[in-house]
């Protein structure tokens, strides 16, 4: 069974910071792009940043731009999302999805939440005072 499990999320406060880790079992995601999204309650679901199956590529969106990281381990069929400088609009349930993809079509993939197979059942984060 194919199958993503992320971890990590929580409570924190303005300017701090967590680490999300997506694993999978079932399968191997090392032809798989990953990506990270949000939804916040009331919004729609976007895509937060995202990474190539080797890791070459990376794509984030503009608000988490020069915050947050992406990267992977394929050894350890994990992905990774470090966060940092957390503000209080960063609050959402925070999911991984895979995709098999080309690394050209990381941006474009990242911003089509209908493109992806595979999600996980989120991890909550909230930042606030």
């Amino acid at each position: 069974q194919l199958q993503l499990v992320e971890s990590g999320g929580g409570s924190v406060q303005p300017g701090g910071s967590l680490r999300l880790s997506c694993v999978a079992s079932g399968f191997s995601l090392d032809y798989y792009v990953i990506g990270w999204f949000r939804q916040a309650p009331g919004k729609e679901r976007e895509g937060v940043a995202c990474i190539s199956s080797r890791g070459g590529s990376t794509y984030y969106a503009d608000s988490v731009k020069g915050r947050f990281t992406i990267s992977r381990d394929n050894a350890k069929n994990t992905v990774y999302l470090q966060m940092n400088s957390l503000k209080p609009e960063d609050t959402a349930v925070y999911y991984c999805a895979a995709q098999r993809g080309l690394s050209i079509f990381v941006q474009t993939m990242c911003v089509t939440v209908g493109s992806w197979s595979y999600w996980g059942q989120g991890t909550q984060v909230t930042v606030s005072s």
